[in-house]
């Protein structure tokens, strides 16, 4: 059994997260982490509201709430739309935990200590209008690299280029609008990457194939353009405060540690919130030294959070001095975009995972969101598209086969696995097919590829589909009951089979296929049918559910293009 340490991009506290989100993170973090558990391996899959920083002070301001109470809120709103989309986390935890804030401070602690941070007399933008020093993010302007007129003070959104506040041209205050602004001198504490960049190199060169050439190649670019000293405390009020112990630093008082310094910490913050509710133990998973080196760590983010996870954050980790776990596997996702645009949290543009479930259920879009998954190139998501993946797959293929053959049984059997017959050389070339297909699926969810992943469980929905119609036990049934009952006993064992399968994609429908037939055994399946698609007892009661997936109508697209938008 192994054990695997899975964590996906820290959702930002501003708002209720889009779909983009999902796909490019949360949603490919749960769908591995069910499988390696259908696989019998220990997974902890541990995520967390990021809370510090700019984007929580703007948000917090605008909804006019303390930003503690406003983080606090929104921490619930995310991890309940978050469980409604089934998203199996271990542990969901805050930014602002103490835990966090203790790792944080002992990590800034041991890196002063290795001679990798330094004080410096840094330069920052001051505002006359609000009235204070402007953090990165409270910082727009033109991007020196790409011209893109939106960027940030710490990265472009349309480059990704990480980037200084005093870059930008044309800069101006995110807060009031104003251009009044003036750069004056402030202390600060760097993080000199610069440093450590041999070691990070050899780092990279060590992981990064398990990583895969698109993840790799942002890695090294950031490396191979020279890795510049980081900035990693702010003039904030909201955020771990710069202090060792619980002593402030001195000459630093009142400020905190960058939010991208302490977020990714926060993996080992949240484990530790786990381990103290759970009576776990989270040093296991994250110190080499004391069990972790046998665990697999496989991290899931959107392209533009790769920098960070391949640079500054093991730099921290690295740098400490400590046998810290770092990261085996990384798997970046690009863009999902919205018609011809991005989707986005600030400017309220797509769907957001609320709006998802008031229109549908969760597994319409975990389906969606894994069949055209972001993997080789950003992709694009529109109504039609959605709806035709929702009537092809889900209606047309697994549903209607699994309808129609409880109902058949009601029918025909009774509402019972029939007796009867001897599987023949129908069968016998299915469990050829079906043990080809279960291997290609395994192999692709091993891989973490899912768009492979959803077409292989796809085509094994699609094998028992022609099987019903070579074996068509309705015609059988008329000269030959025991035949038409080895049919009908053998899609009924796929039915079972496809439950288990579909359990990472479609876990809330994937429950329901269970219970038609009896079953509750979630561990993926053996790579011999002939077993596999024997399991049912005769006798057993069985019972079509209501209908699986309702086709998505022209009607419903247009309301809903009318409601949220599109081309």
């Amino acid at each position: 059994m192994a054990r695997i340490l899975i964590t996906s991009a820290l959702p930002y506290i501003n708002g209720i997260k889009h779909l983009g989100n999902l796909a490019g993170s949360m949603l490919p973090a749960d769908v591995y982490a069910r499988f390696q558990r259908a696989r019998g391996n220990e997974v902890l899959y541990i995520c967390a509201t990021d809370e510090h920083g700019t984007p929580a002070e703007l948000a917090a301001a605008q909804a006019g709430q303390p930003v503690a109470q406003y983080c606090a809120e929104q921490h619930e709103i995310q991890h309940t739309i978050g469980r409604a989309f089934g998203l199996s986390w271990d542990w969901f935890g805050r930014s602002s935990s103490r835990h966090n804030r203790d790792l944080t401070q002992h990590f800034a602690h041991r890196l002063e200590k290795n001679g990798l941070i330094e004080e410096r007399v840094d330069q920052m933008i001051y505002s006359h209008t609000d009235g204070r020093f402007l953090p990165d993010r409270y910082v727009e302007g033109v991007c020196p690299h790409c011209a893109y007129e939106k960027a940030r003070g710490d990265q472009c959104d349309n480059c990704g280029s990480l980037l200084d506040p005093l870059d930008l041209i044309n800069p101006y205050s995110a807060i009031s609008g104003s251009r009044d602004l003036e750069v004056r001198d402030t202390r600060h504490l760097y993080l000199l990457q610069s440093k450590i960049q041999d070691r990070l190199r050899a780092w990279v060169d060590d992981k990064g194939a398990a990583w895969g050439p698109f993840t790799r190649s942002i890695a090294c670019k950031h490396l191979d353009e020279g890795l510049i000293d980081r900035g990693i405390t702010r003039d904030l009020s909201w955020g771990v405060p710069v202090a060792y112990q619980g002593v402030a630093r001195s000459g630093l008082e009142g400020k905190v540690f960058y939010v991208w310094f302490d977020a990714p910490i926060e993996y080992i913050g949240a484990t530790a919130e786990w381990a103290e509710a759970t009576g776990g133990n989270w040093r296991a998973w994250w110190r080499e030294d004391e069990g972790a080196a046998d665990v697999r760590y496989v991290e899931f983010m959107g392209k533009d959070n790769v920098a960070f996870h391949t640079v500054s954050f093991p730099a921290t980790l690295l740098g400490s001095g400590e046998p810290w776990k770092t990261v085996d596997t990384l798997k970046s996702f690009n863009w999902l975009n919205w018609y011809g645009g991005k989707f986005s949290t600030s400017s309220k543009r797509g769907v957001f995972m609320d709006a998802a479930l008031e229109i549908l259920p969760a597994d319409y879009w975990r389906w969606h969101l894994t069949a055209t998954s972001p993997e080789g190139s950003d992709s694009a998501f529109t109504w039609e598209q959605f709806a035709a993946t929702i009537n092809s797959d889900l209606a047309n293929v697994l549903g209607n086969f699994v309808n129609r053959i409880l109902k058949f049984t009601e029918s025909k059997f009774e509402g019972q696995v029939p007796a009867g017959g001897q599987a023949g050389a129908v069968e016998r070339a299915l469990y050829a097919r079906v043990d080809e297909a279960i291997a290609a699926l395994t192999a692709s969810l091993e891989a973490i590829e899912f768009r492979k992943s959803a077409q292989d469980v796809r085509q094994l929905w699609v094998i028992g589909n022609e099987y019903l119609q070579e074996a068509a036990p309705w015609t059988a049934i008329k000269t030959n009951p025991d035949r038409a009952a080895v049919a009908v006993r053998t899609a009924l064992n796929l039915v079972a089979l496809y439950a288990r399968v579909s359990a990472p994609f479609i876990p809330y429908t994937a429950e329901i296929i269970a219970r038609s037939v009896g079953e509750d055994d979630p561990s993926w399946p053996a790579l011999l049918a002939a077993s596999e698609l024997a399991r049912l007892p005769v006798g057993r009661p069985v019972k079509a559910p209501e209908v699986l997936f309702r086709k998505i109508e022209d009607e419903q697209i247009a309301e809903w293009m009318t409601r949220f938008g599109g081309a």
